[in-house]
């Protein structure tokens, strides 16, 4: 059975999107001329400020384009649904941000965002623009631990972005500025659970298949295989589940803060996320750590997938300063 979208046409679904978001925030967004696909912040980049372009495919909004803005990232490349960006809008976006003094690139560990993004890098730097490159790996179920740099990146990056991006705002230097992006990138943590599928603008057909009395914990956000399928179980069940993979990851103590983020895959609405929000305190109170700052909703989904994950931010004194610093975004403000 053909799943049923409000779109034109699969092929131009990504292009109109990217028209439909210019006129809705014109205040705080534009597109390079002649590169649609470049996303650039309107008053973000400044001379003497640290460059910060992150990119990926489409379907995962607002994540990414929802998070170009004043305190935040200045630019976003956008690849088609799932896919990464080519290097051209990579490049324009580095070069309208570039205030002299180093881009830094930011983006989920998958293997074609890598090579874009580096083939990027490498045609920058003969025109002499320094680029380092931070991958975010948050998603503690698709890699053990001692593997840590093979994790994709997921809904962690609206954290690990948001940290980094006031370290640019603040000016921090480009040494500091990466330093605290790995920083932020080492103490956020985020696990997964999906329900049903999504489906391409272009076949409309799922993109995997799962029994209707099933859920499958780990799933990354493009349909990639997670560590556990079985029956669906409740949603304390579930949660807690999540919990006890995060808490073991963060190796916490009393007292420690936390900034958390249950996040909709999609399709998955508000009362369910908030039941999963109450038992998430539920846990974090037991194990006596305190939730400086917590959001709930659609910030890194999969289309319409039926599903979500819970992030955790394990916070330093620093942390919690970037976290707190103001931004101005499209699709979100602090």
């Amino acid at each position: 059975m053909k799943t049923k979208k409000l779109i034109n046409a699969g092929a131009d679904a990504v292009d109109e999107m990217l028209q439909g978001v210019l006129a809705a925030h014109p205040e705080h967004l534009y597109a390079v001329d002649g590169m649609p696909r470049a996303i650039i912040a309107r008053n973000g980049p400044r001379k003497g400020k640290v460059g910060l372009v992150i990119g990926g495919g489409s379907g995962h909004e607002p994540t990414f384009l929802g998070y170009v803005g004043r305190g935040l990232a200045d630019a976003a490349a956008i690849g088609n649904v799932f896919a990464s960006p080519p290097p051209d809008p990579i490049i324009a976006c580095a070069k309208a941000v570039d205030g002299g003094v180093g881009v830094l690139f930011m983006y989920g560990n998958y293997a074609g965002d890598v090579m874009n993004f580096d083939m990027a890098a490498e045609m920058l730097a003969l025109d002499d623009i320094e680029v380092r490159t931070v991958l975010t790996t948050d998603d503690v179920a698709s890699a053990p631990a001692d593997q840590s740099d093979r994790r994709r990146g997921v809904a962690g990056n609206v954290f690990i972005f948001k940290a980094a991006g006031a370290a640019c705002d603040l000016l921090y230097s480009f040494d500091e500025v990466e330093r605290a992006a790995r920083h932020a990138n080492a103490r956020t943590y985020t696990m997964g659970v999906a329900l049903s599928p999504c489906s391409l603008p272009q076949t409309l057909k799922p993109n995997f298949l799962i029994g209707e009395e099933e859920m499958e914990i780990g799933m990354g956000i493009h349909g990639e295989p997670g560590v556990a399928r079985g029956p669906l179980k409740t949603a304390d069940a579930v949660t807690d589940e999540l919990m006890d993979n995060l808490l073991q990851e963060m190796k916490v103590e009393r007292g420690d803060r936390v900034a958390v983020l249950v996040n909709s895959l999609g399709s998955t609405p508000m009362m369910e996320l908030y039941i999963m929000m109450r038992r998430v305190k539920a846990r974090l109170d037991e194990a006596g750590l305190v939730i400086h700052t917590s959001l709930v909703g659609n910030y890194c989904t999969s289309l319409e997938m039926a599903g979500a994950s819970v992030t955790l931010m394990h916070l330093d004194d620093e942390l919690q300063r970037l976290i707190d610093h103001p931004c101005d975004c499209a699709m979100f403000r602090r």
